[in-house]
């Protein structure tokens, strides 16, 4: 039940991150003593534009869209548990499936966030997607972004296998060589990116959060979420408000397909926009054009 945190210093002079740190204490909510603190960036002002990131990155990864959507809307940005300035749990055990939805909805409760524009990717989507096809009353519209909400019942494909093997045997995660490796974007990849990525984690210890979460996937229909997910699924196959799909058109782990999924099980959803020459982290490949397509979005929907 340790608790890690890493020292502020680690996050100096991040390049193009010069937003103010702001922390809510949810043990309470994930069912902790002591206290498990998160960290959100808080930008701009008006309606909630909630965006989640997923493995392994952190806050920083919306760093290129944060001012963007800031002119328009209150962005807000946590940081998952084990992730980012957030704090770390030392256990194994203490991640699951469970404790993340939780936390993501006890931060909505504690900022009392009603009416929310939900942007999610990776694993963003398999913990907002879940508490939006449950609490379909907290979310205003839904932009859905290289993710997937499984149920156990779909086919696994290969890399994603790989990656699962992969995260859970490698002894410590290389963590900024694995962005080296996976932004498409040439310019996105300089060192100073990548030690921002690499930031959280001052050593092994840190990293327990990002080696458990590719495990943590429901991919057999008896896992922990998936049975949370069939039901939300009932939900989302209804959903009748705003909805965007942006998909990277070179993401080696879910693909396009992953995004036609998804348009045919939200047929009210909207067809699936691919974002050209954009990965897995299309924040990092296509930041800027991807948030002036949510600006667009927003303006088009209003709530």
């Amino acid at each position: 039940m340790a608790v890690l945190r890493t020292p502020e210093e680690r996050f100096a002079n991040l390049p193009g991150y010069p937003f103010g740190p702001h922390y809510v204490d949810l043990a309470r909510a994930i069912g902790r003593g002591g206290e498990a603190r998160m960290h959100y960036v808080d930008e701009g002002r008006g309606e909630v534009v909630l965006c989640l990131h997923g493995e392994p990155s952190w806050s920083f990864l919306y760093r290129r869209m944060i001012p963007i959507l800031a002119r328009r809307a209150r962005v807000l940005a946590p940081d998952l548990f084990g992730f980012g300035k957030s704090d770390k749990f030392t256990e194994p055990g203490d991640y699951s499936y469970t404790m993340h939805r939780d936390a993501v909805l006890g931060f909505m409760d504690a900022l009392r966030l009603e009416h929310v524009t939900l942007v999610c990717q990776d694993w963003g989507g398999l913990l907002g997607l879940q508490l939006a096809g449950q609490l379909p009353e907290r979310f205003a519209r839904l932009v859905i972004m290289n993710t997937a909400l499984p149920t156990g019942e779909e086919e696994v494909g290969p890399g994603f296998l790989a990656w699962r093997e992969y995260a859970t045997t490698v002894p410590d995660l290389p963590v900024g060589a694995l962005f080296g490796r996976s932004i498409i974007d040439e310019s996105r990849r300089t060192p100073e990116i990548l030690a921002a990525y690499d930031a959280p984690y001052p050593d092994r210890r840190y990293k327990e959060g990002a080696h458990r979460f590719p495990a943590l996937v429901p991919i057999e229909r008896d896992m922990p979420g998936a049975a949370e997910n069939r039901e939300a699924w009932k939900t989302l196959s209804a959903w009748s408000k705003p909805c965007l799909l942006l998909f990277g058109d070179k993401d080696p782990v879910l693909g396009v397909a992953a995004g036609r999924l998804i348009e045919r099980k939200m047929p009210h959803a909207g067809p699936l926009e691919v974002v050209k020459d954009a990965g897995h982290f299309l924040q990092e490949d296509k930041g800027e054009e991807i948030a002036e397509r949510i600006v667009t979005f927003l303006d088009a929907t209003p709530r």
